[in-house]
């Protein structure tokens, strides 16, 4: 077989295209630290790694969000940390104004210093982040939460929480609206609230009360008539709730501070109740902790000089009031708080999974797409050698011809 002189030349110059191709390749692999410059080296290895892209910027992504629930619900916890302290100092503040011995002038002082913490209230409620949205207004996070308008604050936001993508399959909410946390508190105690009728003469007082068996209470209304007949006082306790009274006791014998019990509940009536006072026993309804402090101030502002025991049992009524109702707003920012609590730990332990597979996909990526740099530089030296002969043979054959043996 006869090969021609243009056929020598045209593969040597062929093959040595390709060597320095091969070459070039290596060299780009090492120099960039990736095995696949191009998707035709390995279509498989690389359709494959556009996935884990996909999935390690997802996932950053989602550590992203996470970080922005964290950093919101921490700043929300702090400031109901604050709202706490605000409450547990109003409580001790109402204590204090129990004291017998403070006159008019000491309790209105009380009220005084009550009146800034409702204001500092209001602004903890309308606290904001650091992109100056209100925390506590729902999805309307750009519409203040609290107004106050003739003596009382109202709710302009919404009911939404405001959720985010934690995890593929996980959304937590990053907010509490404001309206769960400041305005629909329970009153009394939780189940039920006692109150004395307004025009009651004697100075009889009420206690908050408790259930004893849940099983047996019913949610209707009750009322408690006292009636003194030639110095003796007894009591009738009759269902007002569908509006003819169905009684329930009666003729019972009166002591002040002892326990009356029906139904599964149990309350006092201290005092000398006069014949004919009442006194009311409703289903617990909502009342806000703005309500609450200004009741409270309220009180405190029409506290009645010594000397008169009906006067002096209204105000002693309302400060107990107050008190439970303290008591049910510092309940309710501690359960808030507790479930703030949890969604943190969530977030964390998300976070930390998010951390481990971030890791995994940056190893399988590795493994798919970088350099093996000692299989890499012991084949670009192969390839250099390879070169160098085909370069070395060619120059030889290509100075072959049949002159050079007819000399």
């Amino acid at each position: 077989m006869r090969i021609s002189t243009s056929t020598l030349f045209s593969e040597g110059v062929t093959s040595m295209n390709q060597l320095q191709v091969n070459l070039a390749k290596t060299q780009t692999q090492i120099s960039t630290g990736r095995r696949i410059v191009n998707p035709a080296d390995d279509p498989a290895a690389a359709a494959r790694a556009v996935e884990l892209n996909q999935a390690d910027a997802a996932n950053t992504q989602l550590a992203a969000n996470r970080t922005a629930a964290t950093n919101t619900m921490a700043l929300g916890e702090s400031i109901l940390g604050s709202v706490t302290t605000l409450l547990q100092d109003a409580k001790t503040l109402a204590v204090q104004a129990g004291n017998a011995t403070l006159n008019p002038g000491d309790l209105r002082s009380i009220a005084s210093d009550l009146s800034g913490r409702l204001q500092e209230l209001i602004g903890l409620a309308n606290s904001t982040d650091g992109a100056g949205n209100f925390l506590f207004s729902g999805a309307q996070g750009r519409v203040q939460p609290f107004v106050e308008a003739g003596g009382s604050v109202s709710y302009q936001g919404d009911e939404v929480q405001r959720l985010i993508q934690a995890a593929p399959s996980r959304q937590i909410a990053s907010t509490d609206n404001g309206a769960d946390i400041f305005m629909r508190i329970k009153n009394g105690n939780g189940t039920f609230q006692t109150s004395p009728n307004p025009a009651n003469a004697g100075s009889g007082i009420i206690s908050q009360g408790r259930v004893l068996d849940a099983t047996q209470y019913t949610a209707n209304r009750y009322q408690v008539t006292f009636n003194v007949a030639a110095g003796v006082t007894t009591y009738d306790v009759a269902d007002v709730s569908g509006g003819a009274p169905v009684a329930v006791l009666s003729g019972q014998p009166y002591a002040s501070g002892q326990a009356i019990t029906f139904n599964g509940i149990q309350f006092e009536v201290q005092g000398a109740p006069a014949n004919g006072d009442t006194f009311d026993i409703n289903p617990s309804s909502n009342q806000s902790m703005f309500a609450t402090l200004s009741s409270l101030i309220g009180s405190l502002n029409a506290a009645p000089a010594a000397g008169d025991p009906v006067a002096t049992a209204v105000f002693q009524q309302g400060l107990q009031q107050s008190l439970g109702a303290l008591d049910q707003d510092l309940n309710k920012v501690l359960s808030v708080r507790a479930t703030m609590g949890g969604r943190l730990r969530e977030l964390d332990a998300l976070q930390s999974t998010g951390e481990d597979l971030g890791l995994q996909y940056k190893q399988t990526l590795s493994r798919i797409q970088d350099t093996d740099y000692l299989q890499a530089i012991s084949q670009l030296n192969q390839q250099q050698l390879n070169l160098q002969a085909a370069q070395q043979s060619f120059a030889k054959v290509s100075q072959l011809s049949l002159f050079d043996f007819l000399r």
